[in-house]
């Protein structure tokens, strides 16, 4: 099975060195017996040039100098996890190998939901709680909760080990486990008291992506990234706030702020949700089963109401197709700062059924409705308003998807140098940004001493007056392409 994402702006995360490729050149011996195994086991499928098996021995020559020459006796699958994520190292920023532990991890990202307790948890790094397990919250309706578990309670031992001396992702996979299954642990919640016992049955956990709230007459919903379960969060929210706010929302505050994509599918839902039917994103590839349209289907779940969407420099890939869609069919007003401009599909290739791990491979760009592309450019909002927080001088500058190593192009077909990205993207900024500049709105904190929310208040006074919504939303309509 093959997964569309639209993964997270960060660079790739660091590789697991536990990958078991050792099989696959177990008796190498020659770099022509690696030739043949490769070619065998890959390539002959595909229609290869004789100048690129020629490139292929050079591999296996290579391979076999550093497992006879070099000077410590090194791990083959390490060299072939190497040589895997060097070749994909020269395409884009987000293709990359996933060894079979990373792809689990993203399933469970994705699927919004894992086997556990679930609790959210840190590791202090100094202090006296210095290498425990420390409680940062208990997820609703989970193990941990039911059995009472506390924020900042302590986990000191699992199933009968010391939690002291385990880093914090072997404390993590010990806590994981299959539904139903028994675990033990010690728990200190008075720093001066025993720890007390605890025995809990793992189950299916489920982290909500989506949040919400009333804000007087208006609606707000927080979309933290776009998993399996976006779309029922949304609409149960939508439901919710109908309830909570006598008569229903007299519009809707969409906060994307952050939201480093997730799922395709998702990210159409959810645009779909406040659109009557017409085109939401259009995806084109390098072959015909990528290029496509995603329409959507009538019925606007607010039945047009007011709608201001908030981005910033962290709304990414998923985010943008909403933001995008949105801004396009001028549905909603869009506030904040310029999105990050990741506009890239990566398609998930599961490898040997997912024991090998897999492949993450972009396959596709995406379009907003009126044909823009978001790649190394992002999406510039209706209403800009950078902000400046207690600390800061001025306003940080996030970097983007043009800042990262072998970024796309906003128009180019392959992978090109950043600085050649960071050229175009400068032209279509000088366009683009070319209005006049914005003072940054300096943001204070409030009586409790939580910073103040500057663009959710600025997104509330707008929705609050109808007039100055309307204008605003028509101005940016007519500034549409």
């Amino acid at each position: 099975m093959k997964d569309k994402l639209l993964h997270s702006p960060s660079r790739r995360s660091a590789k697991s060195k536990g990958y078991s490729g050792a099989a696959l050149v177990a008796s190498a011996i020659s770099g022509a017996l690696i030739f043949a195994i490769l070619s065998n086991a890959v390539f002959a499928r595909v229609s290869i040039s004789a100048d690129t098996f020629r490139q292929l021995d050079l591999f296996g020559e290579v391979f076999e100098q550093v497992h006879e020459n070099y000077v410590a006796d090194p791990e083959d699958s390490d060299l072939i996890e190497g040589a895997i994520d060097g070749m994909l190292d020269t395409l884009d920023p987000h293709s990359s190998y996933m060894s079979a532990d990373d792809f689990q991890t993203m399933q469970e990202q994705t699927r919004g939901s894992f086997a556990g307790l679930g609790i959210q948890v840190a590791m202090d790094n100094e202090g006296p709680d210095k290498g425990l397990i420390r409680i940062i919250a208990p997820i609703d309706d989970s193990p941990a909760a039911r059995a009472g578990m506390q924020t900042d309670d302590l986990i000191v031992e699992i199933d009968g080990e010391a939690v002291l001396g385990m880093s914090i992702d072997e404390a993590v996979s010990k806590m994981k486990g299959k539904k139903g299954t028994r675990i033990d642990i010690k728990v200190v919640r008075l720093r001066d008291e025993d720890p007390f016992d605890l025995t809990l049955i793992r189950d299916i956990v489920k982290v909500a992506s989506v949040s919400s709230r009333a804000e007087g007459d208006f609606g707000y919903i927080r979309i933290s990234a776009f998993t399996e379960q976006t779309e029922d969060g949304l609409n149960k929210a939508i439901k919710e706030l109908s309830k909570e706010i006598p008569g229903g929302p007299k519009g809707l505050i969409l906060d994307l702020r952050s939201n480093p994509g997730g799922l395709l599918d998702q990210s159409v839902a959810v645009s779909d949700a406040f659109l009557e039917g017409g085109e939401i994103v259009s995806t084109r590839g390098r072959r015909a089963r990528d290029t496509l349209r995603e329409m959507g289907t009538p019925g606007d779940k607010l039945n047009g109401k007011p709608m201001i969407v908030l981005i910033n420099g962290g709304s990414a890939s998923a985010s943008e197709i909403v933001a995008g869609a949105l801004q396009d069919r001028n549905r909603a007003l869009l506030l904040g700062t310029k999105s990050f401009g990741k506009g890239s599909v990566q398609t998930v290739i599961p490898l040997q059924n997912g024991l090998q791990g897999a492949l993450r491979l972009t396959t596709a760009k995406y379009y907003t409705p009126s044909g823009r592309s978001i790649q190394a450019l992002g999406i510039v909002p209706d209403v800009r308003m950078p902000v400046i927080y207690p600390g800061q001088d001025e306003v940080v500058e996030r970097p983007g998807e043009r800042d990262l190593p072998n970024a796309f192009s906003a128009e180019g077909e392959t992978a090109v140098e950043a600085e050649v990205v960071a050229d175009a993207s400068e032209e279509v900024d000088a366009e683009n940004d070319g209005l006049p500049p914005v003072e940054p709105i300096k943001c204070g904190r409030k009586e409790n001493g939580d910073l103040d929310d500057c663009q959710l208040n600025r997104a509330l006074e707008i929705l609050a007056d109808t007039t100055v919504y309307s204008r605003a939303l028509a101005d940016a309509g007519a500034a549409q392409p």
